[in-house]
């Protein structure tokens, strides 16, 4: 009793809002708010205690570096919060929306709400108080590092830094206030020691890191929109979450995608205006022609909503100068500069509660655009004459960038990667698209490089998500019955963890790859980079450069079948299959025919021939080491004699592509059990084949020997790496060491110099396999963007 009279006594001496911020200017929105421009001090009026809106943290300012992976505009976690008062102090509290329970029974909401922690953010002293608001200083949870700047810099062993709030404070141009959103915005720095080699490389003095980290508090939308479920044939995002609600019969996991809320103004006619338009806005500091081909590639997507009976549904425009990025009222294309070139990605703020898109936000790195010129310029040795400008460079990093454009919106709109769509009329702008050059008259065209517009599976993706059905419709059935149509006409859908290379095993959905039939196409693929190569010289470069910066366009013509790689050898040991669900049209797993895996398997073998591997010895008679100031970087050749070329390193760097891809331990693991239960491919056949490629061929004098040798040691390294891998089973690890101790017997006939290495090397693993010591392989310049695999994934 006397604890709640002192309570009250303490609370009751406490000052009016009006007193306490008389000399401060008031900003009125959701979230009114007093700035003290004296003490850098930010007063906010709470008068929605117990009520729950969205808090969402983002950086305005990034540091530029994707390995640390802290953008310019990368949107931070999407939380619901509420303010709570006890006694002297105001809580934010994030509820546990993971776990629920959808029920009219009160009591049955207590239960699951008490069974499962919630977080509270952030503890405030009530400062004033008046007509039931309080007012709270809300500058130290503004100063603090929500974003988790120094997690990142941590985890990428960038140096060990802290928050200095001597130097840091509130950045009142992005602080503003809307009638459904309050945003705000802090300067922060990092200081720090032993900064690593990524933060040196960016930040002028890489003991002090300044960003800028914006928050958003936002209204809850109204409960006027329809959740969707998810049905793994649709290819969409969405969120997840337990229902203890749920009748025992029924699946305790609800899962719903994730779409922007989209309603026809005339429900009743086949084609109308929506009530409110998806929008979204380009930044305005893109720079042209990018910025057209961005806008271009961006209102594709208009087309997929009028099939579904829309008019003018979704548009674009370039967001007005005085529109902040992050304003969570606008959804954005944002165009980010970084050091290298790295993944561009579509995010998005959801509500939490129903996986409805309140803000679409697209990050395009500014630099993809010009690895795909440096590979038209590779592809076409332009500069012969330099007397007429060639466009032809520009227009097919412009064709890419259209892609890319479209492709990062379709996942703010809710829509998953389908690396399946290249195999059906490039469906889709979902997949990753390779570059589609042909030899004409033997000369590489690049007329046509990339599709244009999105594909009938983007339509097909759209219609589920976005169409709406006339009232008394089984939506349900009616959403079934448009996925049976789709599968039916030859669409396909797989996506993100079924399209990876390494122990892949779905034979046509590939990251990159060209053409319907990876098998038949990486000869294709050899064609045109035989051609370029042969072609390769001078004209590959502008007069005036150094003949050094020739090995940075070499690097992607050399490893432009890197990708048809990737996708062939998954046919090996492949498993063809679908997301099926029961009672669909779609067909049953089932295993690659085994003459169809020999065949990926020879093409395969051909890409590890000394004819395949050499680079021209006019090359590396013209490419010199490289001058003073120019230096190295992770994007050339790795090697091991010093400045100059390694022509050996880059064709154990090639060879290790394909070589490790197909002696990958799940690729070899499922090459067992497939053999086993269907006749088809065997693990025996493989390694027998890979050594009769390498040590079973006489390598010839010469260069083309010396790479031969180099591939005979490439298949003995992968091999002792297969019969060492842990995720081996027992059985490809007997099948393998078998085969290495037969290589061992026939190599111990043999009196060459290699011949006695590999019998030498072998006996060692043999005799001490958990201490012996595998060779490394030159690292391979990097295909994909650099830095974090940023591929949007799913949370399911």
């Amino acid at each position: 009793m006397m604890l709640a009279l002192v309570s009250s006594s303490a609370i009751a001496q406490l000052p009016t809002i009006s007193e306490k911020t008389e000399s401060l200017t008031k900003t009125e929105g959701f979230f009114d708010y007093y700035y003290d421009e004296a003490q850098d001090q930010l007063w906010l009026e709470v008068d929605k205690l117990d009520s729950e809106f969205i808090y969402v943290n983002s950086l305005t300012a990034g540091i530029g570096s994707n390995d640390i992976g802290l953008d310019r505009g990368q949107l931070g976690d999407t939380r619901i919060v509420y303010f709570e008062r006890r006694g002297p102090k105001v809580l934010m509290v994030q509820p546990n929306y993971e776990y629920r329970a959808e029920t009219d029974n009160e009591l049955e909401k207590k239960s699951v709400r008490e069974a499962f922690a919630k977080s509270i953010l952030a503890g405030f002293e009530v400062a004033a108080e008046e007509d039931g608001k309080v007012l709270i200083d809300l500058t130290p949870f503004l100063l603090q590092d929500a974003h988790g700047v120094t997690t990142s810099l941590q985890r990428q062993d960038q140096g060990s830094y802290s928050l200095d709030k001597n130097r840091s404070a509130l950045y009142s141009e992005g602080t503003m206030n809307f009638p459904k959103n309050t945003e705000f915005e802090a300067t922060l720095t990092f200081a720090g020691s032993s900064p690593g080699g990524y933060v040196r490389s960016v930040v002028p003095t890489p003991e002090a890191i300044t960003v800028r980290q914006h928050h958003s508090f936002v209204e809850l939308p109204d409960d006027g929109y329809e959740k969707r479920e998810y049905d793994p044939r649709a290819g969409y995002f969405g969120i997840t979450y337990q229902d203890y609600g749920t009748p025992i019969d029924e699946p305790l996991v609800k899962r719903f995608i994730s779409r922007h809320r989209l309603e026809k103004k005339n429900p009743e006619t086949e084609i109308s205006e929506p009530v409110e338009p998806i929008v979204y806005y380009l930044d305005n500091g893109t720079p042209e022609p990018v910025r057209s081909a961005l806008l271009d590639g961006a209102r594709w997507w208009n087309e997929a909503f009028e099939a579904i009976g829309y008019k003018d549904a979704f548009i674009v425009k370039v967001l007005p100068e005085d529109a902040h990025p992050l304003d969570v009222r606008y959804n954005v294309i944002q165009w980010i500069h970084r050091s290298t070139r790295g993944w561009s990605y579509g995010s998005s703020v959801r509500d939490p509660r129903t996986g409805e898109i309140i803000k679409g936000h697209v990050s395009l790195g500014s630099l993809r655009v010009r690895q795909d010129f440096l590979i038209a310029e590779g592809l076409l040795a332009p500069y012969a004459d330099e007397s007429t400008q060639n466009t032809t460079m520009q227009e097919m990093a412009l064709a890419r960038i259209r892609q890319l454009s479209a492709h990062e919106i379709g996942h703010t709109i809710g829509i998953a990667h389908n690396f399946a769509a290249s195999i059906t009329g490039d469906a889709s702008v979902m997949d990753y698209p390779h570059p589609q050059p042909k030899i004409v008259n033997g000369e590489i065209d690049l007329s046509n490089p990339y599709d244009t517009g999105i594909g009938e599976w983007d339509k097909l993706a759209v219609a589920y998500g976005y169409q709406d059905f006339p009232e008394g419709t089984d939506e349900d059935a009616a959403l079934n019955e448009m996925l049976e149509e789709g599968y039916g006409s030859g669409l396909k859908y797989i996506s993100d963890q079924d399209a990876r290379p390494q122990g892949g095993a779905h034979p046509y959905a590939h990251l990159w790859e060209f053409g319907d039939d990876p098998v038949a196409q990486l000869p294709t693929i050899m064609d045109i980079r035989k051609t370029a190569l042969e072609n390769f010289g001078e004209a590959n470069l502008k007069t005036g450069r150094p003949l050094a910066e020739l090995e940075d366009v070499l690097v992607p013509i050399y490893l432009f079948h890197r990708y048809q790689v990737e996708a062939t050898v998954k046919l090996i040991g492949g498993l063809d299959y679908t997301y099926k669900v029961k009672g669909d049209n779609q067909a049953y797993p089932e295993i690659v025919d085994k003459k169809t895996q020999q065949a990926a398997l020879d093409e395969m073998l051909k890409t590890i021939t000394p004819e395949a591997l050499a680079v021209p010895e006019d090359l590396l008679e013209l490419i010199p080491p490289r001058p003073a100031g120019l230096g190295y970087s992770r994007e050339l050749f790795n090697g091991n004699t010093g400045p100059t070329l390694d022509a050996l390193g880059i064709a154990e760097t090639a060879a290790e592509l394909p070589v490790s891809l197909i002696l990958n331990p799940a690729r070899a693991n499922r090459l067992v059990e497939y053999s086993a239960r269907e006749g088809n491919l065997s693990l025996e056949t493989v390694l027998n084949e890979l050594v009769a490629a390498s040590w079973g061929k006489k390598a010839p004098n010469g260069y083309y020997g010396s790479i031969q040798r180099m591939v005979n040691h490439v298949v003995l390294r992968n091999m002792i790496l297969l019969a060492a891998a842990e995720d081996a089973n027992p059985v490809t690890k007997a099948i393998t060491h078998k085969a290495l101790r037969d290589l061992q017997s026939r190599l111990s006939q043999r009196d060459d110099a290699d011949s006695k290495f590999a019998v030498y090397t072998i006996g060692n693993f043999l005799t001490n396999p958990e201490t012996f010591d595998v060779p490394q392989a030159p690292a391979t310049p990097p295909g994909s963007p650099i830095g974090s695999d940023a591929i949007y994934f799913c949370k399911f």
